[in-house]
């Protein structure tokens, strides 16, 4: 029985959605790049374990390609380095991003650990807004301050022009909250930043601009 040959089918080729982005203060220095489309290749050396540990997290379930380094005054606190990072990292989500052309624009995950549950929604609108709702019961996760956690995110949300929607469920345990929430954001930035097919070359908006 003879077969035909059928034609490849194309792929749709999008241009690269990576950035690289240094940011240098008189308390920190920090390099961030990262590949939206990658696979969850991570290196985070930010002088901040548990903060390393998070970063791993986004990668990881966002599969985004991150290499993160960071020194600063750490001898002092984690305050500067951690919010430095969470700055550079949102410039560097912006750059890649671009006019946001493609992209599913929304996100959302219900994240479990545990005993912990945390959803997280989001939208890449261009208009930076948080609303945090952690109640983490412990002042400290190892060395790390849990506070800065909200730090982060702000810095996050505020240079990739994100409104973010965090919210715990349940949780009683300081590290599973802030894993889980991590985990959720990761998620649902997946979900937000990969390509719409039926609508790859436009803009995710019904003004024509984000």
């Amino acid at each position: 029985m003879q077969t035909q040959d059928r034609p490849l089918v194309q792929s749709p080729t999008y241009p690269s959605r990576s950035a690289s982005v240094s940011r240098t203060t008189g308390e920190t220095a920090v390099q961030v790049s990262l590949n939206l489309d990658g696979t969850g290749q991570c290196a985070a050396h930010t002088g901040i374990p548990f903060l390393d540990h998070m970063l791993h997290q986004i990668s990881s379930h966002g599969l985004i390609d991150l290499e993160v380094r960071a020194t600063g005054d750490i001898e002092i606190d984690d305050h500067h380095t951690n919010e430095d990072v969470g700055i550079t990292l949102g410039m560097a989500l912006h750059q890649a991003l671009g006019d946001r052309k493609g992209i599913t624009r929304f996100g959302h995950f219900v994240a479990p650990l545990d005993e912990s549950l945390v959803q997280v929604a989001l939208d890449f609108s261009g208009r930076p807004h948080l609303s945090y709702g952690l109640e983490i019961p412990t002042q400290r996760v190892g060395t790390y301050d849990t506070q800065l956690v909200r730090e982060f995110f702000v810095a996050v949300v505020n240079h990739s022009q994100m409104t973010l929607h965090i919210r715990q469920l349940d949780g009683l345990n300081s590290h599973h909250i802030i894993e889980a929430t991590f985990k959720a954001f990761a998620r649902a930035m997946r979900m937000a930043t990969e390509v719409d097919p039926r609508r790859a070359h436009l803009i995710p908006s019904s003004k024509g601009v984000i």
